[in-house]
């Protein structure tokens, strides 16, 4: 008898647990989050076909952008950053994705990947709201070959 009550305790527990977990799941996006990832694909929009423009309009013009070369810090302003894009088709076999964007009022930070054929960059992006607008104001990233 003990056991039927254990056993039947337990799928209750799981039922309950389920039901919490599809609603956190299916919880509506904040303006804040949409427009972000707005921002967010303007930027994998660009940097899949070299678009300095959307790439640039992601981009709050004060935005650094840091990573390791050589085992040191380097870092790039948005107008080197910028720099480094030439106008192309879009990448085949590429993609970007958001792993998780994360809000407090005026402050976000997101976590993204692209990924090419040759590699996948991880990027996390701290952001602004200036003016009822998301900027990326700082990124680090990193990357790895593809085996």
């Amino acid at each position: 008898m003990k056991q039927i009550i254990l056993f039947i305790s337990l799928v209750f527990l799981f039922i309950q647990c389920k039901e919490k977990t599809e609603a956190i799941v299916e919880a509506p996006k904040s303006e804040d989050e949409l427009a972000i990832e707005d921002v967010i694909q303007n930027y994998f929009d660009g940097w899949l076909t070299g678009d300095t423009t959307l790439v640039g309009s992601a981009m709050h013009s004060t935005c650094y952008l840091k990573f390791i070369k050589d085992g040191k810090v380097d870092f790039r302003n948005r107008t080197q950053y910028l720099s480094g894009f030439k106008p192309r088709p879009r990448l085949e076999n590429a993609e970007g994705r958001i792993i998780s964007i994360d809000i407090t009022r005026t402050a976000a930070e997101a976590k993204i990947e692209l990924e090419t054929e040759q590699r996948i960059f991880t990027d996390y992006f701290n952001l602004l709201k200036e003016a009822n607008r998301w900027y990326i104001t700082d990124k680090v990233s990193t990357s790895i070959a593809k085996e």
